[in-house]
This record gives C-alpha cells, structure tokens and sequence, in this order.
C-alpha cells in the first residue's frame, strides 16, 4: 500500500498488508482509510502487455467493486503494467546504492502505482495560467 500527500504531488509507501480473511482485511482496510483520511483507493488492474484484459482482471474489478461497497469511498481501476518491474529495478539500485534499505518490492510497487497515477492525473489536467 501506498499513500499521497494532501496536494497529491508525493507517493510514498505505507506498508504491506498481509491477507487473512476478508472480514479481517476489510476491517484493516477500512481503519487504515479512517486513519489516513483516505479519499480514493485505487486497484490495480492487471492487463496483458497487449493492454487486454488478462485472468486476474475480473476478480481485480470484483474487488474494487466490493472495497466500494463496503468502505463507501471511490475506487478506481489502474492498469498496472510494469510496476512490479520497475519496483524491482528501483530496488536493485537502492540495494547497490545503500545495502541497509529494507523497501520490500511490493512497497516500492505500491508507490511506483501511485506515482504514475498521480503523473497521468497531473498531465490530464487543465494547464490554468497564473496571473502576475
């Protein structure tokens, strides 16, 4: 997991969470947003390299659709194609660079989700000019 700043400038990793039941990831879910002051969650959505849909797709949009009903905040869907190798590229400099970071691949991959979205989110809005 991941989270952004207010402004939604910065991705930064939070923690992995590790699966249980749904009962008990639900909960855990909803406690971390609450705590957070979480607005939107976003999903990742696993794609081909084609960018089709691939076997796991449905049960990612299942999931989001279920997160929605049951923490009453958006979801979104995000096509999360290479993240995991970027994450693991991200991570094999930092290890070379300073042996004692202790960022897992799925932390790095979280924030390298949320980073790209923000950039996409960023680059979709409206250039508003600023008056001097």
């Amino acid at each position: 997991m991941a989270l952004s700043d207010e402004l939604q400038i910065i991705a930064q990793p939070l923690l992995t969470l590790a699966r249980t039941n749904r009962r008990n990831d639900l909960h855990r879910l909803r406690e971390i947003c609450a705590k957070h002051s979480v607005a939107r969650v976003l999903v990742g959505r696993p794609l081909h390299m084609t960018g089709k849909d691939s076997e796991m797709s449905e049960e990612a949009a299942q999931f989001a659709r279920r997160l929605h009903r049951e923490l009453g905040i958006e979801v979104e869907l995000v096509d999360e194609r290479l993240t995991s190798w970027e994450a693991a590229q991200i991570a094999a400099r930092a290890k070379t660079r300073n042996q004692r970071s202790k960022a897992s691949i799925d932390d790095v991959a979280a924030a390298v989700f949320l980073r790209d979205y923000l950039d996409r989110q960023r680059a979709r809005a409206p250039h508003v000019p600023v008056e001097r």
